[in-house]
């Protein structure tokens, strides 16, 4: 493995293009772009970024490496409220002859937010399975 991150990223990203697709002219045509993420100076951007994450989950302020679990714990509090508590308290209101004005729901952002955050724990995941992370 090289020492350099962004070389680490181009050897592990052509070793996962080489088993996603089997079929060498998509895997090259994957591999140049992974190539032109590199020369464009992307890759260099995405590697720094996961290095300033890195220093920022190890920072012993909760208001530096906390905000990233708060917002975990967040989006898991909206949809538990959002699919579970909501229309079952409609639900159980019905049942008992209750009329509820309209419950407050949630707006599609939710999801977009939290899908973001998977795809980054994914990504960790990933990093974890090939031994990458401790």
């Amino acid at each position: 493995m090289a020492l350099d991150p962004v070389t680490a990223v181009l050897d592990v990203g052509s070793k996962v293009i080489d088993r996603l697709w089997p079929d060498p002219g998509q895997a090259a045509a994957a591999k140049l772009e992974l190539f032109k993420l590199n020369q464009s100076g992307e890759l260099t951007q995405i590697v720094g970024q996961l290095e300033i994450n890195k220093a920022e989950a190890a920072n012993a302020s909760v208001f530096t490496s906390g905000w990233r679990p708060f917002i975990g714990w967040v989006c898991g509090a909206a949809l538990v409220y959002q699919y579970l508590l909501r229309p079952i308290v409609t639900w159980i209101a019905l049942l008992t002859g209750h009329t509820l004005p309209p419950l407050p729901g949630l707006d599609d952002n939710l999801w977009q937010l939290l899908l973001g955050m998977l795809g980054l724990g994914s990504l960790r995941t990933f990093e974890k399975i090939n031994g990458v992370a401790k």
